[in-house]
């Protein structure tokens, strides 16, 4: 079946850009457009697209608050942030926001397909200037922000916690199995798991997690988100 996506931007030439880019592609097509976040987060519900092509800088409401408010929805589509503006806070407000991936507009086509498909799948993807500066909050930030961790991260058992720290290492399923000497499906039963009990969308929330808990430090061997 045909990955759905939802193109949101307040400029109709971009917009038109990523439908003729996506709609050439055999296993995906555009449903819809949205000039603001407002007609965003009613498309979004009408049309239950897979993925969202989000702007940030809109009219009526910002790309932003919209990813908020559509990833708090059940079932909720996942969410790729795409804008012009390379500044640290989008990316930090947009993956708090529940945005599974961060890229610039100026990418290749093929990693803008690319990047829609892996977000559709569950899995997460950052333009590699926000990988850095990501590493580099955590490195020279204070430290943990939240002392004890969520009471939720009590539930975790060892196996499930050492994944996480893994995940945020930037390590995908096959290299945590290796890592571990256990399968890829026992380490996807343990992703789910994780995340499901912590109540996160993505692997891009558990790894902010992990940074904000002390539980992942950036530098250490396999960091690369």
């Amino acid at each position: 079946m045909s990955l759905k996506v939802l193109a949101v931007d307040d400029q109709g030439i971009v917009r038109a850009g990523f439908a003729a880019v996506i709609d050439a592609e055999d296993d995906m097509t555009v449903v819809g457009e949205a000039a603001d976040g407002v007609a965003a987060v009613r498309l979004a519900e009408d049309l239950s697209p897979d993925v969202v092509l989000m702007d940030v800088r809109m009219p009526e409401l910002d790309g932003i608050a919209a990813t908020r408010i559509i990833t708090a929805r059940e079932n909720a589509p996942r969410v790729l942030v795409l804008t012009t503006f390379d500044l640290d806070a989008y990316v930090f407000d947009a993956l708090r926001a529940g945005a599974s991936g961060f890229l610039l507009k100026d990418v290749h086509a093929f990693e803008l397909l690319q990047g829609i498909r892996v977000v559709a799948t569950g899995e997460s993807v950052l333009a590699p200037s926000a990988t850095r500066r990501l590493i580099s909050h955590y490195a020279s930030g204070p430290g943990p922000r939240t002392a004890g961790g969520p009471h939720e991260l009590n539930t975790l058992t060892t196996s499930q916690r050492n994944i996480l720290g893994l995940v945020a290492a930037g390590l995908n399923n096959g290299e945590i199995a290796d890592t571990l000497g256990i399968t890829v499906g026992t380490v996807k039963s343990h992703v789910n798991a994780l995340l499901r009990k912590l109540g996160l969308r993505d692997r891009v929330q558990a790894t902010i997690l992990a940074y904000d808990l002390g539980l992942a430090r950036p530098n250490q061997p396999g960091t690369h988100l």
